[in-house]
């Protein structure tokens, strides 16, 4: 006699997914309790608000007595972590079972309620797992979309209040690759770029935003006997549009611009159907001059985008001096008026 392969890997499955949902289980009872015990610590906080230091006592008496018993998870740092918890999301119903502690203790550092609002919106309609917020976080994704939108599209997007109508919602300028593993500091062609990307998919998924799939790698096309070849071709849901990459590892020229509009052309005279939106083309470059990008497509132009890429997370300097730089070209546009 011998026992079916099938029925194995049938108990292994049983197995494997009742391991899941008790790690979960587990998890969600310890977010509960640290939301508790930040509430009893805050409350009693209050109590005695009008001693002077006497939150700093508390939390430093709790530690003392706490943690030589239940370990270094009960520290004055970490109780003072539970404390922040509590003040940052006060009503318990409103707690994600999804979001494990790690999630948590990457929200309560945003002090601005914008940001996080969008933040839990996001991780929870994209089922983000904690590493992949954090670097959400610390790539500034929320201060990069606004660049080139208001807050309240940002967030309507982002709670699925309204579907994205232009590319600029979800699509950032500039770009943040880090996770591709190349050196800042080093030149690179066109290909290794493209190769690391591919390599990376997932992350560049993440990266590039919401409602992307991947179509295509140097997908070749045909016009009157001259061939040509695109970088990447993906497809996005929520615009219900084909997505065309074009890299360029130098600085982007007119004749680049020109080039990707004949390929998005190409998208929407041959492979788009007609309940599909107009064709979308992103040059993605080390490089460029915004003021060549704006006069070399017409003024209605809202399918071809050019974002700046960077192998490296920015600081929130950076992200500032970017923000600043964005207002006053809108001045300048403004004043020529």
């Amino acid at each position: 006699m011998q026992l079916k392969q099938e029925l194995i890997q049938q108990i292994k499955s049983i197995i494997a997914t009742a391991k899941d949902r008790a790690i979960r289980t587990v998890d969600t009872e310890r977010v509960l309790m640290y939301w508790q015990i930040g509430k009893v610590i805050l409350e009693e906080e209050q109590e005695g608000k009008d001693r002077a230091g006497y939150g700093t006592f508390l939390i430093k008496s709790l530690a003392e007595a706490l943690e030589p018993q239940f370990g270094s998870g009960f520290s004055y740092r970490q109780l003072n972590l539970f404390r922040q918890f509590y003040r940052s999301f006060p009503i318990m119903n409103a707690l994600r079972s999804q979001f494990s502690w790690t999630h948590y203790r990457t929200l309560i550092r945003i002090d601005n309620q914008d940001k996080k609002e969008f933040y839990i919106a996001e991780a929870a309609k994209n089922n983000w797992t904690a590493r992949q917020l954090e670097r959400q976080v610390n790539s500034q994704l929320f201060e990069r979309l606004l660049l080139s939108n208001e807050v309240k599209d940002v967030l309507a997007v982002a709670r699925e209040e309204k579907q994205p109508s232009d590319a600029k919602e979800i699509i950032k300028d500039p770009m943040v690759l880090e996770f591709l593993g190349l050196k800042r500091e080093a030149a690179y062609y066109e290909k290794d770029l493209e190769a690391a990307i591919i390599t990376h998919l997932q992350d560049f998924l993440l990266e590039i935003g919401n409602g992307f799939s991947f179509v295509a790698r140097q997908k070749r096309i045909h016009i009157e006997g001259d061939e040509f070849s695109i970088d990447l071709v993906f497809y996005n849901r929520l615009l219900q549009s084909f997505v065309i990459f074009e890299i360029k590892t130098t600085k982007l020229t007119h004749e680049d611009i020109g080039q990707l509009q004949m390929y998005v052309n190409y998208y929407d005279r041959f492979e788009k159907q007609d309940f599909e939106n107009p064709t979308i083309g992103i040059l993605l470059c080390a490089d460029k001059n915004d003021a060549v990008v704006k006069i070399t497509l017409p003024e209605s132009n809202k399918t071809i985008i050019a974002s700046k890429y960077q192998l490296y997370l920015p600081t929130e300097q950076q992200l500032i001096d970017e923000v600043k730089k964005e207002i006053e070209k809108l001045d300048n546009g403004t004043n020529k008026d």
